[in-house]
């Protein structure tokens, strides 16, 4: 029997890929689930998915840079169902260009989803976890919260940046004994919008995405999102349900990860080489 069976389950950015795969899963697993996301359409088709499969659905449009309406958000979900379990803070963005060529705003936009989502989210939802007895915080980072490359500042910074807020946190339920898990997962290249979604929101930001910009765009999205979506959330759910503290998703993640612990000097240029290949015509 899967142990999140019967628990509330609350995904950010389930308008598509992970987040949504997440939310499906759980589903198929007989947790009831909370879904937001700033996508009004991509967040009713996921919550309409998730219906079909028979699951508990509750849905509001999210922005997760917003902390008070996360606190609002989290109270409302909180009476919606009696009791909150999980919250896997998964929005994000993936905008970023070289730092000499980045504007302060481009760091502000990303931090403000990428971490400041995370941390809010926490905030609001911790002491109901608490509450619930059996609580568990996942905070999805990046194969890029421990392997840093160029031209992805922004998003690498708040990646490892969250790997940082997340250990924190996993050391302070435990030395104060509350009923919390936490967890970080770093998935390597899954088929997402991230890509995409970098642009449109650079753009909804006045900010003019430049060639370079969208070229490296669709190289991401081309060479390297591969995995399929359901496959990263039944692995990242099995975690959970393991209790595991680091969840590595693809065989890109956990190479990724021995080579920067292996060779901590030298993978600078590895990385080197392998983005000049990517990149190249």
């Amino acid at each position: 029997m899967s142990s999140v069976r019967g628990k509330v389950a609350v995904i950010t950015g389930a308008g598509s890929g992970i987040g949504r795969a997440v939310a499906l899963e759980l589903a198929r697993r007989e947790a009831s689930i909370a879904v937001s996301d700033v996508d009004p359409i991509g967040l009713r088709e996921t919550a309409d998915q998730v219906a079909a499969l028979g699951a508990r659905v509750h849905q509001q449009v999210l922005d997760v840079s917003d902390a008070a309406a996360f606190e609002t958000y989290a109270h409302t979900v909180a009476e919606h169902f009696g009791v909150v379990h999980q919250i896997y803070n998964n929005a994000g963005i993936g905008a970023g260009r070289a730092f000499l060529d980045s504007e302060l705003r481009d760091y502000e936009l990303v931090l403000g989803v990428n971490l400041w989502g995370v941390i809010h989210g926490t905030k609001a939802f911790l002491p109901h976890l608490i509450a619930s007895g059996d609580g568990h915080v996942i905070n999805v980072s990046s194969l890029n919260g421990y392997m840093a490359q160029p031209d992805h500042g922004p998003y690498v910074t708040s990646k490892f940046a969250i790997r940082g807020f997340t250990e924190t946190l996993r050391i302070e339920m435990a030395f104060a004994n509350h009923p919390v898990t936490v967890t970080c997962v770093h998935p390597g290249g899954v088929k997402t919008n991230i890509a995409a979604n970098a642009i449109a929101a650079a753009e909804s930001e006045g900010m003019e995405p430049t060639a370079t910009d969208r070229a490296r765009a669709k190289v991401i999205n081309d060479k390297v999102l591969k995995m399929d979506p359901a496959k990263a959330a039944r692995i990242i759910v099995d975690g959970v349900e393991a209790k595991s503290p680091r969840i590595l998703v693809g065989n890109d993640a956990k190479i990724t990860d021995l080579l920067v612990r292996l060779m901590p000097r030298q993978y600078t240029k590895f990385v080197v080489a392998l983005n000049r290949r990517l990149l190249a015509p």
